[in-house]
């Protein structure tokens, strides 16, 4: 237990609390510094029998410690009239001019290049990550809850937080050790993982990824900080000048260094923005020290409050480097002051820094498959040898607190339940069954549509896997199902091969680039809730196998052929029906294919190396799709040859404190004479939920196309603009903006073979529509209005519609 625990306020002698006061043990560099609110908590491995507070403008304050844990000081700093006298004391919003701290703030940007790794051509460091998630706020009615009936011996374990003061109880630790490898030249950068431990659940690679990934490394020198999804302006980057307010606090000896400290604070409420104070050496304008505490204000969901510590050494004389790097977080579902939440805390240290040791580029390559047991499985005296920070008694008692936890039968049976919210999917045994989420559906032809399935699941890394499903519509009385499975040949490469049946209702009209994904149907085929009439469903019968392979990481190229039989399923409202080559109506497709696809996702992040892997960052990264089919006529009684080609291309964009664009383009050709089941037609959404890359207004089969190109813009400014208005300050809420449009053509031929119950129209001028959003309501709801642009005068024309999505964001 830390030896030394001190807290409390800091007042003036008119009662005013005093922010951004320093609160030392003397004699030594730990310390802290108070809050907006005056509030401090410090505490240290060592004994100490003083603490030292001081502010610009008052009597340095040196109060005895009768006890080694106090933490309701109420202390009180007298005025210094020399010093008010000596210097100027900012308060409010600081000047742009004659601010020396802004003077140093631009020394800063200038020697940027000249300090940290970006000076030489290559560098690699040793690397030691802990990572730690604790309960927070425990109080006695925790304890004696039924929640932990059974499991109480867990709070003997209980310690007291070095930022907030708060009682909490750890729940999961993470240790890893790496080397990284960087070439400044290349513009690349590798990090080899040599260990990795963690308490409870060395088994579970995902858990341990989404974990890792919440805590992305930064760059202090950047304009902009990004974690949790959101963009902060960094205090340090030269969009700060409009952003923060600076005051040239001090100057002193850090570490035998002359240096200036700064305090900053925003200029506005509401923005992505932190307040605390930096240490900047007086020669070299490298940073020494830093703290950052994002502003209450800041719209980040489930997140109360967030703290950075950074601490840079000296190494020959004028280089800074990183050697720490602390972060904090209390994840709460509110952010009053009393809720309980988690904390999530990082250290992060930084040793052995050597240079320009050249390696190959291949070196940098990103393996397909690296993953390497012995990685997970490292012995405690390869630990207690290669950690950079020994564990303190406290943290080696987590290993042993959690690893009992997870013999705990009670335990077990919330871990499970929060498995089934997780993956959708409840274990028995070697078997899953679900999704649970896609049990119920509705559409026109089958009425209420209950589907059950399942999968076989022995680990996370199965070479093999089996799925599959059974659903019954009321309405047709039909049963219908679905079967899969693929086996991982070769891991280096991610040769797999995958075959499959289904037979089944779809709206075909609800994507463009429709898949082989036996499993895969889309939710406008079947959702609880939808507008106008979804009868226009389609019946198929298909038959998959393919072979696919990564020869780079997320680069994945698949050949694969099918065979489909396509028709109606509701023959009283909707008809595909056509002319075949001997003039004669059909009302069923019978196609045969092959097809090469490629997919690429340049910073997509997976856990896990069987047969399944699963994605770490979704919807942070781009896609680069790319897809030929041929049409194979007479081959198991096909009856077209065509070609088609599809492209489609989808990248986030975070726009500094403006938030995030999310932008699509998808364009694609047929050539040949096909009939409707064939073409493609632009996708429509009568359901009442946002489905990506359909258009809201539009009804199903409303444009019918063989050439087409299509743009979808959808931008969230995460409450930049509600953030100024008063009375939605507090809500949270978050405006979205959003524009879709089409071009697409038609050819005669196509239109010569039609007679299905669809006069085929094409938006050779071209249609769009626009919307307006709000997100984050009650921190999981999305709505949107979309407006129809053009095409408003056709019969059966939507010119508005409401759309909706849930989802869990920061």
């Amino acid at each position: 237990m830390a030896q030394t625990k001190v807290g409390g306020v800091v007042y003036d002698t008119d009662g005013v609390t005093v922010p951004f006061a320093n609160v030392v043990f003397p004699g030594t560099y730990e310390g802290t510094i108070t809050n907006d609110d005056g509030r401090f908590y410090l505490q240290s491995d060592e004994s100490y029998n003083q603490i030292e507070i001081s502010f610009v403008g008052y009597k340095t304050k040196t109060i005895d410690l009768e006890s080694s844990v106090k933490l309701d000081f109420n202390i009180t700093l007298e005025s210094d009239e020399a010093q008010l006298n000596a210097v100027v004391v900012y308060s409010g919003k600081t000047s742009k001019k004659n601010n020396p701290a802004l003077d140093i703030l631009r020394k800063i940007w200038e020697n940027r290049r000249k300090n940290g790794l970006s000076q030489f051509k290559q560098y690699q460091y040793e690397k030691y990550e802990k990572l730690e998630f604790d309960l927070n706020t425990i109080d006695s009615a925790m304890i004696n809850s039924n929640l932990f009936k059974g499991m109480e011996f867990v709070f003997d374990y209980a310690d007291t937080s070095a930022v907030s003061g708060k009682t909490y109880l750890p729940i999961f630790i993470n240790e890893s050790l790496s080397t990284v490898y960087g070439d400044n030249l290349l513009n690349k950068e590798k990090e080899n993982v040599k260990a990795n431990k963690n308490s409870g659940f060395s088994n579970n690679q995902t858990l341990i990824a989404l974990v890792k990934d919440l805590y992305t490394d930064i760059d202090i020198y950047d304009r902009h900080l990004k974690f949790f999804d959101k963009s902060f302006v960094s205090p340090i980057g030269r969009a700060g000048i409009d952003t923060y307010n600076y005051v040239l606090r001090d100057t002193a000896d850090v570490d035998g260094v002359r240096a200036f400290n700064i305090v900053y604070y925003p200029r506005r409420k509401g923005e992505l923005t932190f307040k605390g104070d930096f240490w900047v050496a007086d020669s070299t304008f490298a940073i020494k020290e830093i703290n950052l505490q994002a502003t209450k204000s800041a719209n980040v969901n489930w997140v109360k409050d967030i703290y950075i510590e950074q601490e840079y050494d000296v190494l020959g004389d004028s280089l800074f480097l990183i050697t720490r790097d602390y972060f904090q977080s209390d994840f709460s579902f509110r952010k009053k002051e009393e809720a309980k939440g988690v904390y999530g805390k990082r250290t992060t240290l930084f040793d052995k820094y050597q240079f320009d040791i050249a390696k190959k580029e291949d070196f940098y390559r990103r393996r397909v498959n690296d993953y390497d047991p012995e990685t997970y499985n490292r012995s405690e005296a390869y630990w207690d040898e290669n950690r950079l920070e020994k564990l303190n008694k406290d943290e080696k008692q987590i290993y042993t607190m959690l690893d009992t936890l997870r013999q705990n039968k009670k335990f077990n049976r919330l871990y499970n339940i929060g498995t089934i919210l997780a993956s959708g999917y409840y274990e028995v045994d070697n078997f899953d069954i679900g999704p649970v989420f896609s049990i119920f559906g509705f559409n026109d032809v089958e009425g209420l549509r209950l589907r059950g399935g399942g999968r076989t699941y022995f680990t996370a890394n199965d070479p093999w896997r089996l799925e599959g499903y059974l659903a019954y519509g009321f309405r047709d009385d039909q049963v219908k199902y679905g079967i899969s499975g693929k086996y991982l040949l070769d891991k280096r490469s991610r040769l797999t091969v995958q075959a499959g049946n289904r037979r089944d209702i779809e709206q075909l009209a609800a994507s463009l680039t429709n898949t082989n994904d036996v499993l895969g149907r889309s939710l406008a085929s079947s959702a609880l809730i939808s507008t106008g009439n979804n009868g226009r469903l389609s019946s198929i019968n298909l038959s998959t196998v393919s072979l696919s392979f990564e020869p780079l990481y997320n680069l994945e190229f698949r050949l694969g052929g099918s065979y489909r039989t396509i028709k109606t399923a509701n023959p009283d409202f909707f008809s595909l029906d056509y002319l075949d080559d001997n003039g004669m109506i059909n009302g069923q497709v019978n196609q045969s294919d092959i097809g090469l696809s490629m997919t690429y996702t340049p910073g997509r992040k997976t856990s896990n190396y069987g047969v399944d892997r699963t994605i770490i960052n979704s919807f942070q990264y781009p896609i680069l799709y790319a897809n030929y089919t041929r049409g194979l006529e007479g081959v198991l009684n096909s009856y077209f040859n065509y070609d088609k080609m599809q492209f489609y291309y989808e990248h986030p964009l975070q726009i500094g404190g403006f938030g995030r664009l999310r932008a699509r383009v998808e364009a694609g050709k047929t050539f040949g004479t096909v009939p409707l089941a064939l073409l493609n037609v632009v996708p429509g959404n009568q359901t009442l939920f946002n489905i990506s890359g359909a258009f809201n207004t539009m009804n199903f089969y409303e444009f019918v196309t063989d050439e087409y190109v299509t743009l979808h813009l959808d931008h969230n400014f995460n409450g930049r603009i509600f953030s100024r208005i008063p009375g939605l300050q507090q809500l949270d809420l978050r405006e979205l903006v959003g524009f879709k449009a089409v071009y697409g053509t038609i050819s005669d031929d196509n239109i010569a073979i039609n007679r299905s119950s669809i006069d085929y129209r094409a938006p050779e001028d071209i249609y769009y529509e626009y919307s307006f959003g709000i997100g984050n309501i009650f921190r999981i709801l999305r709505i949107d209005a979309s407006f129809r642009g053009n095409y408003r005068e056709l019969p059966d024309a939507r010119t508005f519609a409401i759309t909706g999505s849930f989802g869990f964001s920061f």
